[in-house]
């Protein structure tokens, strides 16, 4: 078996590579892990509303409970979400299933530790090596874990800390979403794009209690629809919508709301880094931004490094996926990070990426200054980049081929200060993505386009 845990959890075709019986043994194998030296330990389980969903919950709840940890079952909620919840409720471990931004045949299974916690590689390999070995542990009688859903638990055994109410975990998720955004936006409009997924509800539920007025848009799920032409991944549907509507912006979500890009009054796409500019100026203005930093991958654009270099902000890099950044934010205590896709980590308030918080807070950055969201994204001055990705027979050996790293020395020489190099091989395929940033367009597609031929006669 071939390693199941990729940046962000399992994910696969479900009920082909991600099969029943294999959620079954994932999350029983988490169990095991997860919940040593606790007596009676919980796990919270949610989902974001593809079909699918519901016969992998079955699944991975069986697994749980099979290991005698019970179940408190959330419903359809975003992933940031169910981290949250598996915090507030002590809970050992949190359990997503959901594919993200995928099409609605894939799916996924994220795993959270206690605290809301996404796992550390080494957590991953002995889960796996569990699974592996086929050694389940089978408890009897009392000791086979409960299942309740969010409604029902207190009076049905599940073990809660009695000074939290479960009649409302959706309500308990934006309240905090409200809280954390810490400003009245009454008198924004703003269009949401839900994908036809886990934001359908508490997205627009979370603005509107903020004080802004809500057009909400492609919130009607039905198992089938998620991010079908739709959400972060097509933005086209919320640009007209804020053209059509008149609004102030509109922002995107994926099917498991932990993204969030945004669009200007005028139909401009504001991207992740310009986000992460327009929070990161607003955070260090408030004193909220510790050690002046802000956490990044090496995909985001030569264009953040130089604002936040003008503002006096360092940016420290990750590799890419938000599992490095959320590494490298608790590593050295940062308060700020994220992707260019639109994951935005607030490590004060959440333990992974939150779509409608970073939403929220982009929405709050408005109304505090009375500028307009074009007007603030023009901090980020975006440098023309351009990815090639190049299939190869063994991307292990391209990086470690002479003429490759000659190439590469070539071009950054050419480059100087001006632009980069990156030559990042894909996760998932044998791929090599070749990145070049330039502030010259055709010489950045010029550089590209050679370095992909020496990848590719590697």
């Amino acid at each position: 078996m071939g390693r199941l845990f990729g940046t962000d959890g399992v994910r696969g075709l479900a009920n082909e590579s991600l099969s029943p019986e294999l959620a079954l043994r994932i999350s029983g194998a988490a169990a095991q892990i997860l919940s040593r030296g606790k007596q009676r330990a919980l796990a919270v389980v949610g989902r974001d509303p593809r079909a699918s969903g519901e016969m992998l919950e079955a699944a991975v709840t069986a697994g749980l409970t099979a290991a005698g940890v019970d179940v408190l079952s959330v419903g359809v909620l975003p992933t940031p979400a169910v981290a949250y919840l598996t915090g507030l409720y002590d809970a050992c471990l949190g359990v997503m299933i959901s594919a993200s931004h995928n099409p609605m045949p894939d799916n996924g299974i994220k795993i959270f530790a206690a605290g809301g916690h996404k796992l550390d590689d080494a957590i991953e390999d002995r889960i796996e090596a569990l699974i592996a070995a086929d050694t389940p542990f089978r408890p009897t009688g009392a000791g086979i874990g409960r299942v309740r859903n969010a409604a029902g638990a207190r009076d049905q055994g599940l073990v809660i800390p009695d000074q939290y109410s479960l009649a409302g975990t959706h309500e308990r998720y934006v309240e905090h979403l409200v809280e954390a955004t810490g400003q009245d936006l009454s008198g924004l409009t703003v269009v949401v794009d839900c994908a036809h997924g886990a934001a359908a509800e508490v997205g627009p539920a979370a603005y509107r209690e903020a004080g802004a007025t809500v057009i909400a848009i492609n919130a009607e799920p039905d198992g089938l629809n998620i991010n079908d032409g739709c959400g972060s991944t097509h933005l086209d549907q919320v640009r007209a919508a804020v053209l059509e509507h008149g609004a102030d912006l509109g922002l995107a979500h994926d099917g498991d709301a932990d993204r969030c890009l945004a669009v200007d009054a005028g139909g401009t796409v504001v991207d992740g880094d310009a986000i992460l500019a327009i929070l990161a100026l607003d955070m260090h203005e408030a004193g909220e931004l510790a050690q002046n930093t802000l956490v990044a991958t090496v995909m985001s654009n030569l264009g953040l490094h130089i604002a936040m270099r003008a503002a006096g902000i360092t940016l420290r890099t990750t590799a890419v996926g938000d599992r490095y950044v959320l590494e490298e934010l608790r590593r050295g205590g940062f308060t700020l990070g994220g992707e260019q896709s639109g994951h935005v980590v607030f490590p004060r308030y959440g333990t992974t990426g939150d779509g409608i918080l970073t939403g929220l807070r982009l929405m709050a950055r408005m109304a505090r200054t009375g500028r307009t969201l074009a007007d603030l994204a023009s901090v980020l001055q975006t440098v023309p980049q351009v990815l090639v990705n190049v299939p190869v027979g063994d991307k292990s050996l391209v990086a470690r081929a002479p003429e490759v790293r000659a190439a590469v020395l070539e071009a950054e020489r050419m480059l100087g200060d001006s632009g980069r190099v990156l030559l990042r091989p894909s996760g998932t395929e044998e791929l090599v993505r070749v990145m070049v940033e330039a502030t010259d367009l055709a010489q950045a597609q010029q550089l590209a386009d050679d370095l992909a031929k020496c990848v590719g006669a590697v």
